[in-house]
């Protein structure tokens, strides 16, 4: 079921922040956290409150604006953070520790049992306080930390029956999809809590985990707008959606504004002084672009022959490359017909053979090939639009 009731955490406002070219004002924040909202994510997630006066000024003010998503904040597993953090009028807090030995050793300096008794002694006293709050506890660093030690703490924390989830964090990017259905599906037979899966990107597996982790049965997974985050950051927003679109398109749009991503992609990239690459999952400039020619007649006659995803769900159009030496006959012809131009395929077939060859000579534009088809189409022969062919390839 977690495949179809699933829950995005979006912490652009704090795992996002931690991104080297993140300076958010509040009016950034807001303006982030309602684009969210509007897109339809399930929660909000802000630096803690205790970080700084300003993070403390920008969670009230989000928590003020009524968002639809619930607004979380990230805090460590300490009654003095907690108190700060309830006083905000948060709709729900997670709360985390270092459970590896490195972490152990070199953050908190805590054993294993102390962890344990510190859980409880804070998510208790937390429940007491705020009854109606949604409770998250996460281990930092699990899939370094020994295996054994996690079920302790998680069987321990479980236990105590007042937390609403818990949490499991590839906080260095180390896991692969096998290692995070391990742990989620033990956590899942086991425990009764629902489970969140956060996983960094630092070896290219955050997606590929986040689904592992849905399938092994987590009902909820930490994004941010296009993966930004500490060092090369998290589980990108857009990619977790494109994830789940091939696997369950209609679920997807029903929970989910997708037609938004194109804008907040681009907002975000602005406001942290990036480019949206190339490649991005489907905001990119070439995520529905296609070259090669024989992709392109099929595509013509059936889009989905070579794209998984349609772009119109997202509000965005395919284009289809017609200027360079791959280029097929197809896509010239299609192309003149988007121009409202007469060429029999005879015409439009030796019109491709010389697209080729100039291609082969120079580097073309699609200004150019609509210039080509311009005089084809007035002239209606080859031969005498040898000139301009060759004025190309002189090099204009």
């Amino acid at each position: 079921m977690s495949l179809e009731n699933y829950a995005i955490i979006e912490s652009t406002l704090r795992e996002g922040e931690q991104f080297i070219g993140a300076n958010f004002s509040t009016d950034d924040k807001i303006r982030i956290a309602e684009a969210l909202d509007e897109l339809g994510v399930e929660y909000v997630e802000l630096t803690s409150p205790c970080a700084s006066p300003g993070s403390e000024r920008d969670l009230r003010a989000i928590t003020g604006r009524n968002l639809k998503a619930r607004v979380l904040t990230h805090i460590r597993c300490h009654r003095g953070d907690a108190t700060l953090a309830l006083d905000t009028g948060i709709d729900g807090l997670d709360i985390v520790i270092g459970t590896s030995s490195q972490l152990r050793q070199f953050s908190h300096g805590k054993s294993i049992e102390e962890i344990i008794d510190l859980a409880a002694e804070v998510l208790t006293w937390v429940r007491e306080q705020a009854p109606d709050i949604e409770l998250r506890f996460s281990t930092e660093d699990s899939f370094r930390s020994s295996f054994s030690d996690l079920l302790r703490v998680y069987l321990a924390v479980d236990k105590l029956g007042v937390v609403d989830r818990l949490g499991v964090a590839d906080t260095v990017g180390i896991a692969t999809p096998d290692q995070v259905a391990k742990l989620v599906g033990t956590l899942r037979s086991f425990t009764q809590a629902d489970i969140e899966f956060h996983g960094h990107n630092d070896s290219g597996c955050a997606i590929a985990n986040a689904f592992a982790a849905l399938q092994a049965g987590a009902t909820h997974v930490d994004t941010s707008v296009l993966g930004i985050g500490e060092r090369n950051g998290i589980t990108p927003l857009g990619g977790f959606i494109a994830r789940m679109m091939t696997y369950d398109r209609e679920t997807v749009l029903r929970k989910y504004r997708v037609d938004k991503l194109y804008e907040l992609d681009h907002m975000v990239a602005e406001m942290v002084g990036v480019d949206v690459p190339f490649n991005n999952y489907i905001t990119g400039i070439t995520a529905f672009t296609h070259k090669a020619g024989i992709h392109a007649k099929a595509i013509l006659n059936a889009p989905e022959t070579y794209e998984a995803l349609n772009p119109e769900d997202f509000g965005l159009t395919r284009y289809i490359s017609i200027a360079h030496r791959l280029t097929g006959w197809n896509a010239i012809k299609a192309r003149a017909e988007q121009l409202g131009l007469e060429l029999s395929d005879a015409q439009i077939k030796e019109l491709t053979r010389h697209v080729k060859a100039l291609a082969d000579e120079k580097h073309l534009t699609l200004d150019d090939v609509d210039d080509l088809l311009h005089q084809w189409s007035q002239n209606g022969t080859g031969n005498r639009v040898q000139p301009a062919l060759t004025s190309l390839v002189g090099g204009r």
